[in-house]
């Protein structure tokens, strides 16, 4: 609502631009919405980006799912939540598809974070390992 005040002042797009902080580019849009239709239409539509694809009550149940664990739901091999994982325990809870990187935003606004299991060498020495740090 800054822009539109400042161009019922006559204030150039340019000026709103260093003055606001944004691109010049940017202001030129504002200037362009701000003629065509007023203070209006530079109200705020809310936040950009997909809406999330599970409902609040699918929400919660992922958070339980999590909590519960991975071995819980069939990975018995470590306790560690991936991204990859959750993407297809929504999958498979859920019938949803989710990226790996869509499954860590989710991960994130539960507050949750992804793990990155610890990869080992197949041929490890265990005992060489361990007389190497005494």
């Amino acid at each position: 609502m800054q822009a539109a005040e400042l161009f019922e002042q006559m204030v150039k797009p340019s000026e709103v631009a260093r003055r606001l902080r944004v691109s010049v580019k940017s202001a030129y849009q504002w200037h362009q919405l701000w003629r065509d239709g007023g203070m209006q239409a530079l109200a705020s539509r809310g936040p950009s980006g997909s809406r999330c694809r599970l409902s609040p009550r699918c929400l919660e149940k992922l958070a339980t799912y999590l909590e519960e664990g991975p071995d819980a739901h069939g990975w018995v091999e470590d306790q560690v939540w991936t991204a990859s994982r959750v993407a297809t325990l929504i999958g498979r809870k859920f019938h949803v598809s989710y990226s790996v990187s869509g499954a860590t935003r989710l991960m994130h606004r539960l507050g949750f974070s992804p793990q990155v299991p610890a990869r080992r060498v197949a041929e490890r020495d265990e005992q060489a390992v361990s007389a190497r740090g005494r």
